[in-house]
């Protein structure tokens, strides 16, 4: 027994890697030349040009840094948060400091392996490239020292690793030249089984109805191992029932009561995990004496779980418990104090009670009775949950101006409850004059270009460490303009606003001082000084004309620019004429005319409809004409009712640009004579119904219209209009859509229209035409397995009627379909944040086809069927979401899935993630409250939450002015707090508890009136002596009402 203890300790310290991989749910196992147990990672946050997110993954192993620890503890850490900007990634012009993008997991190397080599794994980016550098241990390695190791783009290469040489945590260091990064700890460790000593085993002999223990002492191995036992001869193994019990944990077989069948011969038969690996240890003979059969007695628990039992949440907890005795003890299990969990299961003939997915309300205090007729005999011990640390808060990159201070803040939750630590540049930062550090809180005081650099936080707990960073860039430059600054004319009207722009680059904020001439510039209502140092005239005049500088000033030195203002009378303009009557066949002259400063140039531009005409296109009908520097003529020949509608003449100077209309009817020609009865409409579409009207004119005016015509129709013709902007549209996998906007009615000019779809692969000679009968048909989809995703067609569309073929439209090149998306989206990770919210993150393989429109995400409860999931969408290139509404203290699955027009892909493998438990309900208590002046003492009985509600992480304060809605808030870990109230009057305070499902019931309003003087003090029913001055003493009572005004 006590070796095999020994080694279960040994393992303990050496081998418990191999404990998680069965323990923490979700993470992937493979069993290849090299075993990898790889933690996953989230993504959140946002990026902005003045602060970036960056996290790193988190350890799943050891966590040790050099010069902190004497000893190293090992941790298992969870799931970090994980994120840069896309658009940031993407920018090889912008510099940055590291940022991991892989980073080394723990590995188990099995000793036997063909492949003689170990990789560990870690790679980042930044601008310049960054180095890497590797630790064993809390030291530098030496690559060059040692011909196995090898260094590729940043990982680890071990040929013909070495337990004795390699075993161990490691760590990667990136750097470039703006600082360092250390990666997460993983632990080296090597997979062996020993064999079992060859020493001849002596028989044990029993007494029959006696119980008996066989002790199988296992070789050494790492990592785990998993017992059975062999009986007589292999493969007859022992049958575990009531009365015959195989313990996991010591490897031993139990028989509570020994049978005239149980004798023979027994053999422990181990196998590793890893390996797979076995050896049978050399056999132990049972034997019955002679000496008559053994009576009955009471249970004696043989094997039982450690009187403190810790498991992380989310994992399978198994305890066993198992007792000799004589008649077979039975085995029940109750949770003291409470209900066993309902997920709970009984595995061995009840001698193991099994809680998969444990979570913290599972705590307490377990008792196993084992029970005869004998009597009974009793074990209890304690279940312990813990939680790894979970950021809450994470850190953003930052740049700041040399002298201003930085406080950065991570927050993280676990249980216990979290600590924190600070690197800079991967070496540890220690408090100094300017640096303060208090519970993840770091703050430097008028920081320096010494100050620059990568900065790390991690939180961590006796289960695991995260790791957060960021950048801190500290500028430190005198003013300098850029070339688009420089000296510049500014012209502009009377009555404008003007911006001379002065912004110069510098660090610290320079000074901006304005000159007009050598006078320095004062403001009023009318000259103002932009926040950002640009000058704003208002209304400007004449008497603002002049010569401007601007000069920026810091401790590093001054810079200066120049500008000329030169204000104008406005630019007026003449259009004529105004509104104009033409029959079809007339021209006609618009002119414009620009009244403006004479010392600055005018150009003319003429526009049709809000349109640009474009005089080349018009079939000769506009001629432009310029008739002097300050006037344009527009000649319009030959009238078309086409070209009815608003003329516009826009005149621009360097100063200003104004515009005007005029309005062109066009009619048709007027009957020469009045006694005509008759005339002919020409160039009208055909097959296309029109009614007309005649109108009466003379000198005197025009008449009413006539009644409308009957409806004619026009003949039929060709089609002579192709489709419009033809293009591709998604489709399905091997399919090429063609799409167009269908040609109106009014131009299909015949019965029977339809389109000619012609297509073929780009660089071919024959076409493959499709015809479409629907006139209003937009699209067209070609199918053939044959076909490629996104191979180049060339295309065009054509048009038909019953009269003919019309014209095709331009060759258009669209390729063929990627199809609906074929990968499922991996690194999913869910991650709970409050009571009814989760986040949800994955990533895409860009490489796959069928490029995703958006995912859908799709989450369920524990009890329900996943045919019953709640979706909700993403769309575009988003890689997270916030799920919400979620009900509290819940187990939720979740799956994700890309889609786009062609269909949905794959859906992910089920993640899980429970929702936290819901705020305290219990208020803050016996509140009581001393006033001094503004200042208010508060303090206040602590919030005891119950089981089923999150545990407390602080408090606060909340107090507005009476009348207000907006109130301030103190946040404290304390039951006490200091209030200070800025203004005169009366003021509303509330206290709640703050917890990881969110805020608490707040406490009854108390309302603290605020002046100066003595001290006023509230309390329930209680007495306070305060005093007011050297000389006096004042007695006061109050008892706190909230309605009660004062």
């Amino acid at each position: 027994m006590w070796l095999s203890w020994k080694l279960l300790l040994f393992l303990s310290l050496t081998g418990c890697l191999s404990d998680y991989s069965e323990a923490v749910p979700g993470l992937p196992t493979s069993y290849a030349a090299i075993l990898r147990i790889k933690s996953g990672s989230s993504s959140l946050a946002s990026f902005n040009s003045k602060n970036r997110p960056r996290l790193s993954s988190p350890s799943l192993g050891s966590v040790s840094s050099p010069g902190w620890r004497g000893a190293t503890q090992h941790y298992h850490s969870p799931t970090n948060l994980y994120h840069f900007s896309e658009t940031f990634k993407h920018d090889e012009s912008v510099d940055y400091g590291p940022v991991f993008v892989q980073e080394p997991d723990d590995m188990i190397f099995p000793t036997d392996s063909e492949e003689k080599k170990v990789s560990l794994n870690c790679q980042a980016r930044g601008n310049p490239t960054p180095t890497y550098r590797w630790l064993r241990n809390g030291t530098e390695i030496d690559i060059e020292s040692d011909y196995r190791l090898s260094l590729i783009e940043g990982s680890l290469i071990i040929n013909n690793p070495s337990e004795t040489k390699d075993s161990g945590q490691y760590q990667c260091l990136t750097t470039n030249m703006f600082g360092s990064i250390l990666s997460r700890e993983a632990v080296l460790q090597f997979a062996y089984l020993g064999n079992f000593s060859g020493r001849t085993r002596s028989a044990v002999s029993v007494r029959e109805g006696q119980g008996v223990v066989l002790m199988c002492s296992p070789p050494l191995h790492s990592p785990e191992i998993i017992y059975s036992w062999v009986f007589n001869e292999f493969p007859s193994f022992v049958a575990e029932d009531s009365r015959r019990f195989i313990s996991q944990e010591t490897g031993n077989l139990y028989i509570s009561k020994v049978q005239t069948s149980d004798v023979g011969s027994y053999i422990c038969l181990v196998k590793n995990t890893v390996t797979n690996a076995r050896v049978l240890s050399p056999p132990t003979p049972l034997t019955l004496r002679n000496d008559g059969a053994m009576g009955e007695y009471e249970p004696k628990i043989e094997v039982h779980f450690p009187y403190t039992v810790t498991a992380a949440r989310g994992t399978t907890v198994k305890m066993e418990c198992f007792a000799l005795g004589n008649p077979v003890p039975t085995i029940s299990w109750r949770k003291v104090n409470g209900h066993n969990p309902s997920k709970a299961r009984l595995r061995k003939s009840q001698a193991v009670l099994e809680i998969p997915n444990v979570q913290l309300e599972d705590s307490g205090m377990y008792e196993c009775k084992a029970e005869n007729s004998r009597g009974r005999n009793v074990f209890r011990g304690q279940l312990q949950v813990y939680t790894y640390p979970h950021w809450v808060e994470k850190l953003n990159d930052t740049q700041l101006d040399s002298g201003e201070q930085l406080r950065w803040e991570c927050k993280a939750t676990g249980k216990p409850r979290p600590t924190y630590r600070w690197l800079r540049n991967g070496a540890p930062l220690w408090p100094q004059s300017r640096i303060e550090m208090i519970n993840g809180v770091l703050m430097i005081h008028s920081v320096n270009v010494s100050d620059a650099g990568m900065y790390q936080c991690l939180a961590e707990n006796k289960y695991g460490t995260i790791y957060a960073s960021a950048e801190l860039k500290v500028l430190a430059s005198a003013p300098t303009f850029p070339l688009n600054q420089m000296r510049k004319t500014i012209i502009v009207t009377k009555g404008q606003e003007v911006v001379i722009e002065c912004k110069p680059e510098a660090s610290p904020k320079p000074t901006i001082t304005w000159k007009k001439g050598d006078k320095v510039l004062r403001q009023n209502k009318r000259i103002t000084i932009l926040p950002h140092g640009s000058l704003r005239i208002l209304n400007a005049s004449k008497s603002d004309e002049g010569r401007y500088l601007c000069q920026g000033v810091n401790v590093f030195g001054s810079a200066e620019i120049i500008a000329s203002l030169s204000v104008k009378e406005p630019t007026r303009i003449e259009l004529t004429p105004k509104k104009i009557e033409l029959t079809v066949g007339e021209s006609i002259v618009l002119s414009c005319k620009a009244i403006h400063d004479s010392t600055m140039d005018v150009t003319f531009h003429w526009t049709l409809n809000g349109q640009p005409i474009d005089f080349e296109k018009e079939g000769g009908h506009f001629e432009s004409i310029k008739a002097q520097a300050s006037s344009a003529d527009l000649m319009i020949r030959n009238i078309l009712l086409m070209h009815a509608g608003r003329y516009g003449c826009r005149v621009q100077t360097a100063a200003d640009t104004v515009s005007d209309e005029t309005e062109l009817l066009v009619r048709v020609p007027d009957l020469i004579s009045g006694d005509m009865e008759s005339a002919m409409a020409v160039e009208l579409n055909p097959w296309v119904e029109y009614e007309f009207r005649v109108v009466a004119t003379n000198k005197i005016g025009t008449g009413d219209p006539s009644a409308p015509s009957r409806v004619i129709r026009t003949n039929e013709a060709v089609p002579k209009t192709p489709p419009a902007n033809v293009s591709g549209r998604s489709g399905r996998r091997h399919e090429l859509v063609i799409a167009w906007e269908p040609v109106s009615e009014e131009f299909q000019s015949g019965e029977g229209f339809g389109y000619i779809v012609a297509f073929r692969p780009n660089g071919t000679r024959g076409w493959k035409e499709k015809m479409v009968t629907s006139s209003d048909a937009s699209k067209f989809i070609y199918r053939d397995e044959s076909v490629p995703p996104l191979t180049p067609f060339e295309v065009k569309v054509g048009v038909y009627n019953n009269k003919g073929d019309g014209p095709f439209s331009p060759i258009v090149v669209i390729c063929s379909a990627e199809g609906e998306p074929t990968a499922a989206p991996i690194d999913v990770k869910a991650t709970s944040l409050s009571v009814s919210e989760i986040l949800v993150a994955w990533k895409h393989i860009k490489e796959s086809l069928g490029r995703p429109q958006g995912f859908e995400v799709g989450y369920w409860k524990d009890m329900q069927q996943e045919e019953a999931a709640e979706k909700v969408k993403t769309e575009g290139n988003e890689s997270s979401i916030l799920l919400t509404g979620l009900e509290g203290n819940t187990l939720y699955h979740l799956t994700v899935r890309a889609y786009n027009a062609a269909g949905y892909g794959p859906p992910s493998t089920a993640v899980h993630a429970a929702t936290k438990k819901s705020p305290p309900s219990q208020a803050p208590g016996n509140i009581m409250w001393i006033q001094d002046g503004s200042h208010v003492s508060l303090g206040w009985e602590p919030v005891r939450p119950l089981a089923n509600e999150s545990d407390v992480m602080g408090y606060k304060v909340l107090f507005r002015q009476e009348g207000q809605s907006n109130s301030q808030v103190i946040e404290t870990q304390k039951t006490s707090a200091v209030v200070l109230l800025p203004d005169v009057g009366v003021y509303i305070i509330e206290v709640c508890a703050v917890s990881e499902g969110g805020d608490g019931t707040a406490s009854p309003q108390i309302r603290v009136p605020s002046f100066s003087g003595g001290k006023v003090t509230s309390a329930q029913s209680t007495l306070h002596v305060l005093s007011t001055s050297s000389s006096s003493i004042t007695l006061l009572l109050a008892l706190m009402v909230p309605s009660t005004s004062w």
